[in-house]
């Protein structure tokens, strides 16, 4: 297939986020996996400062080990927000330098944590009417705040960790008054969580009076919200990611990932596997414990329709050791490595798991074009209009 006749596939990483080279990692993974013969891969790169960059330049992995260097070789570029336009740019010139700009056709965003992950980027692609995978606007912020998602799924019947929540303001008045409510709701150990962070970052077991105030202080560094909850011991933690759209979806094999603490951190995950990101932290598949996985799955599945998931999710679960009891601990709308490893053993590689999010995009971009989103009618060509309601 011609270059011409191939999907321009722009694969969004990076971001003004802690879970940036996290970000970095994933998105080299799913360009890897993509079918070169089907899609053209377009890097698109969002530095810590929230300028973007283009460039093949940016396909090269080792390269981001000199990033100065990195983002001189880079194309500096924009995205055009005027809907349908589908492109990115730059504007410069020069004696040197030309107008650049190349058509994006799909958008497969491969970034974790706020600003990009959130949100925000997503509705920066539904207003310039780009097709994209990964849940929406709605579940995406909704997913990347656990205050807001733990009330969601406790509508929906699903089971969470007693849970108070906390804002910073709340904090700045009175330190003592916060500290003591945790601790007339909350037995230790409990555990302290800013927000609106992936990744396990920043969140602490607590296990006494001592350590609570560093916890909080730690939480309130990452977010302006914090959430103090229950603290599940014994543990085990369980994941199940689904693939697809609320009523045309499918559960992965549940994995149980190792820990080499209380909780499983932002080390376990990423540091202790070099470049692998998720998919190389340590784990092992649910294979002999039928119902406890079944249990997982359908819970798994009812989450992801309740936040109104699309493409690919991870939900987190903490399990109760000693009595069973299974808790939704998070969901993770764009999780790391895009959770290929765990459907893989189930029969889906990574380049066909990649396919299936690009044409859910362009599904849900179809379905999106025959809803009524603008009357033809001019109520202000219709003369009379008095400026009241």
């Amino acid at each position: 297939m011609s270059e011409q006749m191939k999907i321009n596939v722009g694969v969004i990483f990076g971001g003004r986020s802690v879970e940036h080279e996290v970000s970095i990692i994933s998105a080299h993974q799913a360009i890897a996996a993509m079918n070169a013969d089907k899609y053209h891969a377009v890097p698109i790169y969002i530095s810590k400062e929230g300028q973007w960059y283009s460039g093949d330049i940016l396909l090269d992995l080792n390269a981001f080990k000199n990033m100065s260097q990195l983002l001189k070789q880079a194309i500096p570029i924009e995205i055009s927000a005027n809907y349908g336009k589908k492109e990115i740019f730059t504007r410069e010139s020069g004696l040197f330098k030309k107008p650049w700009s190349e058509r994006i056709d799909v958008i497969l965003p491969v970034v974790h944590g706020t600003s990009v992950e959130d949100g925000c980027l997503q509705g920066l692609l539904e207003t310039a009417g780009i097709p994209y995978a990964g849940p929406g606007v709605l579940g995406s912020a909704v997913g990347m705040d656990k205050i807001m998602m733990k009330g969601v799924l406790r509508e929906a019947g699903l089971p969470v960790v007693d849970y108070r929540a906390y804002a910073l303001f709340q904090w700045q008045e009175d330190e003592e008054a916060l500290l003591a409510d945790i601790e007339d709701a909350f037995a230790y150990p409990l555990v302290i969580k800013p927000a609106n962070l992936g990744s396990s970052i920043g969140i602490t077991m607590v296990t006494s009076h001592e350590q609570l105030r560093d916890a909080v202080e730690l939480a309130f560094s990452f977010s302006t919200r914090m959430i103090a909850e229950k603290a599940v011991t014994p543990l085990r933690e369980i994941n199940c990611a689904v693939l697809g759209a609320p009523g045309d979806l499918i559960t992965s094999m549940c994995e149980e990932p190792k820990a080499c603490d209380d909780i499983l951190s932002f080390a376990d995950k990423y540091l202790a596997s070099s470049s692998k990101g998720m998919s190389g932290a340590k784990r092992r598949l649910l294979e002999d414990e039928p119902e406890l996985t079944a249990k997982i799955k359908d819970y798994a599945a009812r989450a992801f329709t309740a936040m109104d998931c699309h493409g690919v999710c991870r939900v987190d679960f903490l399990l109760d050791a000693a009595s069973g009891d299974i808790y939704i601990n998070e969901l993770n709308t764009i999780p790391g490595s895009l959770s290929f490893y765990l459907f893989e053993p189930s029969g889906i590689p990574f380049s066909e798991l990649v396919e299936r999010l690009i044409r859910l995009a362009l599904e849900r971009k179809r379905v999106q074009e025959r809803l009524t989103t603008v009357y033809t009618s001019n109520i202000l060509a219709q003369g009379g209009f008095k400026g009241k309601k």
